[in-house]
């Protein structure tokens, strides 16, 4: 894609250099390697020696439009974080600057002498530092930016999705457009056209795909994949473009499926999507198999589904007429719904945990030791298709709110169905669900020792050592690597064999294999194991059965 030029402007201590360095995250996780240009880093090298007066101003912000510039043309995605004050010259660069995006980063001259540890506004108001912006010295606001943000009243990750939902408006980086997921008079024509247009019977993993796609949920990703991006995801687990991206996600049909530009995808009698047919290609299962299960054995979940399914896919961008339905609707929410509610709850972090299994005691410890670090904590249980001899996700939901009912601070914890269908794929899902929870607002993620493991296919803490292969920032997200934790009798409470001196034979821990066989015994489940509220919702199944 061609390169483009993100301006910062605002005044000294508004944040520019903070949402430049997130957005420059955010940005290397779409696959576009930024060049980010801060006003301070470029006074010290390329303007070292200019003075403050207008004429040094004008010179400085001359040449960092000047570099920004080259760098565009070479399709390089540029950053630049300059209080740039005056209204002239920055014109005077956007008029040579194609892909020119202003951002001005907006907050009050009392917010920032509330901010200012250093005291500079408060010298300059009492007239001790001349030519000080904002104060001795003339600051004239955008007139017209592309985007404005409000660092007084939005979090970083707000100002950022703004630049990034305009960035994508503007066509200068792949993303979900709004209209993926159309609502009210929208959504109304959507279904109407998809009654008249030829029909994709899909099924619920499919339709789980579509609404990641559709929603957010698995940017840059925002279609089906072609081919190109497949195959760069079973030899490199990236897309073709660069960025880090490590399971296919297509849509595949057999031979005799009817073929149109323009589809409407079915599940169950209902209209659930509309795809724009790109391209049709053939998939290659066994490379596929070895390359992202590590294996060929179809004792593995995923390489006999894999196995299972035509070769033949259909590749387009999508539109989600219809979310996937958890049978828990409250809790159904969307990527850009969790992170609205993360801002209005003023979270600046938040880490995410992913889990298939019955909520224990074990989980609960991660989760509280994750957040003393952070603000807030996204519980994410996936609700998609799983296997057979899994707990059911009503089961695991009714698990975490009899948790959250009497454990867990109210506001620090939001609870949310993730409908991503479960591939059991390791040390690979490991990333795929990082890059999920980074789309849903995600600052941190949560890694256990075999995360989205079976069987004994991985090695311990597999899922943790691939994210050595990938760049510090490259994932947009911060991996939290937690070894195995367990009960200790001698140590009286959860711990960890990071924390732990004592031997295994005073750890408290049970296999899956174990704790079913306890409940259809009806006998208690240890309480160094789970919460006995846990428990009850736990033995409900077989009562009923």
């Amino acid at each position: 894609m061609a390169g483009f030029v993100v301006w910062l402007t605002g005044l000294s201590g508004a944040g520019k250099s903070t949402i430049a360095s997130r957005l420059s995250e955010q940005l290397a996780a779409r696959g576009r390697v930024p060049e980010l240009l801060d006003g301070d880093e470029v006074r010290t090298h390329l303007s070292k020696g200019l003075g403050f007066s207008k004429e040094d101003r004008d010179t400085n912000i001359r040449r960092i439009g000047y570099v920004a510039r080259l760098l565009a043309r070479n399709d390089a995605a540029v950053i630049t974080a300059a209080i740039s004050p005056y209204r002239d010259v920055r014109d005077e660069v956007r008029g040579q600057t194609p892909g020119f995006v202003e951002v001005y980063v907006r907050c009050s001259l009392d917010e920032l002498v509330r901010r200012d540890v250093k005291g500079l506004y408060r010298k300059a108001l009492a007239g001790e530092l001349p030519n000080f912006t904002g104060v001795s010295d003339p600051y004239e606001p955008p007139l017209q930016p592309e985007v404005v943000v409000d660092s007084e009243l939005e979090t970083v990750e707000e100002s950022v999705e703004k630049i990034l939902e305009a960035l994508v408006r503007l066509r200068h980086i792949a993303g979900p457009a709004p209209e993926s997921v159309p609502e009210g008079e929208e959504l109304e024509r959507a279904i109407a056209e998809a009654a008249r247009l030829p029909r994709l019977e899909i099924g619920s993993r499919e339709h789980s795909d579509l609404y990641l796609l559709a929603s957010g949920g698995l940017a840059p990703l925002d279609g089906f994949m072609g081919e190109a991006d497949y195959e760069a995801v079973v030899a490199d687990g990236r897309l073709a473009a660069g960025a880090p991206f490590t399971i296919p996600v297509t849509l595949r049909v057999d031979d005799a499926a009817t073929l149109a530009d323009r589809l409407a995808l079915y599940r169950k009698g209902r209209p659930v999507g509309v795809i724009d047919v790109q391209s049709t290609f053939l998939t290659r299962p066994e490379v596929e198999a070895e390359a992202v299960y590590g294996t060929s054995s179809d004792d593995h979940p995923g390489v006999s589904l894999l196995r299972s399914l035509p070769r033949r896919a259909l590749a387009g961008s999508a539109i989600a007429l219809e979310a996937p339905s958890s049978g828990f609707p409250a809790n159904d929410l969307s990527p850009r719904r969790v992170r609205r509610i993360a801002a209005e709850r003023g979270w600046r972090t938040m880490v995410g945990f992913q889990t298939r299994n019955p909520v224990h005691r074990a989980h609960e410890y991660l989760q509280k030791v994750a957040l003393e670090l952070v603000d807030g904590l996204l519980l994410h249980p996936l609700v998609g298709e799983t296997k057979s001899d899994d707990t059911p996700a009503a089961v695991r939901m009714a698990c975490y709110e009899a948790l959250l009912a009497g454990y867990y601070p109210p506001d620090r914890v939001l609870l949310a169905t993730n409908p991503a269908w479960m591939r059991y794929a390791g040390p690979k899902e490991a990333v795929f669900h990082a890059i999920l929870r980074r789309n849903y607002g995600c600052t941190h993620f949560i890694v256990g020792r075999d995360h989205a493991g079976v069987g004994k296919f991985y090695d311990t803490y597999a899922a943790h050592r691939i994210f050595d292969r990938y760049r510090p920032g490259e994932l947009g997200i911060e991996i939290l690597r937690f070894e195995n934790s367990f009960y200790c009798r001698t140590c009286g409470g959860m711990a960890s064999t990071r924390t732990c001196p004592h031997p295994s034979e005073q750890h408290a821990s049970l296999s899956g294999t174990r704790v079913r066989e306890l409940l259809a015994e009806g006998a208690p489940l240890p309480a160094e194991f789970t919460r006995p509220e846990v428990a009850d919702v736990l033995r409900q199944p077989l009562v009923k059965a």
